[in-house]
């Protein structure tokens, strides 16, 4: 693929609580270096980068003395602006994604639509609380609101059951990759952008 139809997307985002710098390429081989200092999001960071098949070079430098919060919600801010834009005007893509993936025990599923619209739904289980590793699992909602909004898409994941929070969380990371890599895939068919509005 030459330089001139190369999608990717780099931000530096420095706030009081945090700086978090990325690059990502949408039409990549799954590669992924991530050092935010919550070790169970890099472990996400990889598993979204090889599902996607994108590539993903992420650092994070944040307040973890007060805890994961920040960093973690930062880190999806500059993921989903990453994803908006290197998606550009969004010409040619399918624009809708779904995926329902299992990981070991658990069950999620997700859907996308590249809308230009930000719009996001999270359901999961009241008893899916508590740590994993440093990070609450509840940021993994918190997480993937940040992407939506900022990439600038709908998003629904529901997780459907589980009883390890590791697995669910995987699942929701693999479930959301998937969609999102089905989505942004370019069709050959489609002239423009997917929409009867002519823009998205």
């Amino acid at each position: 693929m030459n330089e001139e139809t190369r999608r990717e997307g780099e931000l530096r985002r420095e706030t009081r609580e945090t700086v978090v710098e990325a690059r990502l390429v949408l039409d990549g081989q799954g590669a992924c270096d991530a050092a935010t200092g919550v070790g169970f999001l890099d472990h996400m960071l990889e598993l979204f980068a090889r599902h996607a098949l994108a590539d993903l070079r992420i650092a994070a430098r944040g307040d973890l003395e007060v805890d994961a919060h920040h960093t973690v919600e930062d880190t999806g801010i500059v993921l989903g602006s990453c994803i908006d834009r290197a998606l550009g005007d969004r010409n040619g893509i399918r624009r809708y994604g779904w995926a329902l993936l299992p990981m070991d025990e658990a069950l999620a599923r997700a859907a996308v639509d590249l809308s230009g619209r930000s719009f996001f739904v999270y359901r999961a289980d009241a008893a899916s609380r508590g740590m994993v590793g440093t990070m609450p699992f509840q940021l993994v909602e918190e997480f993937w609101r940040a992407v939506a909004v900022n990439a600038r898409l709908t998003l629904h994941i529901e997780l459907l059951y589980g009883r390890d929070l590791h697995h669910q969380a995987e699942a929701v990371f693999k479930a959301a990759a998937r969609a999102l890599a089905l989505a942004w895939e370019r069709d050959p068919r489609v002239r423009g952008v997917p929409s009867t509005k002519g823009v998205l």
